[in-house]
């Protein structure tokens, strides 16, 4: 792929992009109701500031969720090659399992995966 043609990819997706902002402008209905700009917590208007600090614990469950997940899609293309590969792929992927294991071993004992 040469210059002119990643210039030429760039400016369409930049067109097509504009173009379909600019068109949801045009055409999408608009509202002006006060109730639109109310933020909504489950229908129930807010009682007292709506700005509260969250537990770390959350956050530290998803980010452990993500990184799990993250490493279960590094399992496919394993499936799809173990064969062909054979011995060394089954070795690199019990490694893999070991670093998991020790990472959720650490969440666990730290307490991370503590709901409350």
């Amino acid at each position: 792929m040469n210059g002119e043609s990643l210039i030429l990819f760039f400016v369409i997706a930049v067109i097509l992009v504009g173009g379909g902002i600019v068109f949801a402008l045009i055409v999408a209905p608009r509202s002006s109701n006060s109730q639109k700009f109310e933020p909504y917590e489950c229908g129930i208007p807010t009682e007292g500031p709506t700005w509260i600090q969250f537990g770390v614990g959350y956050y530290l469950f998803a980010i452990i969720y993500l990184v799990f997940d993250v490493e279960t899609v590094f399992l496919f293309p394993w499936a799809v090659v173990m064969k062909s590969i054979g011995m060394r792929a089954f070795i690199e992927i019990v490694i893999f399992f070991f670093i998991i294991g020790l990472g959720l071993l650490y969440a666990w004992k730290k307490g991370a995966l503590k709901w409350v």
